[in-house]
């Protein structure tokens, strides 16, 4: 970013090809996938336009967030409530599987994920998300969100375990229809 800021030609394009993926599944795994563009497109050029103001005080992957994170609340302003999270099965395609029972039961884990992630209440989802997602460390997340790090652990710690009950519902309604 400091090679950017200094009028570096190809650093933005290393910048966008290394955050591009996850950046655009933090969007996809929030909102509604007609927004995504829009959100990912007004990241981009935010960061374009603040370029010149950037200061190297936190890791670039953080103030990365930090605009998108920008970007999404004034996207739920406008909304007035936010949209539900779309399935994310595209965005993530699995390895080769060795037969279809394998690819149909990962597919299904996906499913039973996404339709998890979307039932999360949207602080604990986007704490997840940076965290797993972006590798955000609860520091950088608490900087990115605007709150406190325990405030960050809080979210997560109650994201795990509201994900975790959600697969074992859908895993037991799955073993009792078969």
């Amino acid at each position: 970013m400091l090679s950017f800021k200094a009028g570096g030609s190809t650093a933005f394009e290393t910048l966008y090809e290394r955050y591009r993926a996850p950046l655009y599944r933090y969007f996809a795994r929030q909102v509604n996938a007609m927004f995504v563009d829009d959100l990912f497109q007004d990241t981009w050029l935010k960061l374009i336009h603040a370029k010149s103001s950037y200061r190297a005080d936190a890791p670039f992957q953080a103030y990365l967030y930090r605009i998108a994170h920008n970007v999404l609340v004034d996207h739920y302003r406008r909304l007035g409530q936010p949209a539900r999270p779309v399935a994310t099965d595209d965005l993530d395609p699995a390895d080769a599987s060795p037969g279809p029972e394998q690819a149909a039961a990962a597919a299904e884990l996906r499913a039973a994920f996404s339709a998890a992630l979307a039932l999360l209440p949207n602080e604990q989802r986007e704490a997840f998300l940076l965290h797993e997602d972006a590798g955000l460390t609860l520091e950088q997340i608490a900087t990115v969100v605007g709150t406190g790090r325990e405030t960050v652990k809080s979210r997560l710690r109650y994201a795990v375990k509201r994900l975790r009950q959600s697969l074992d519902e859908q895993r037991e309604g799955a073993a009792r229809q078969r």
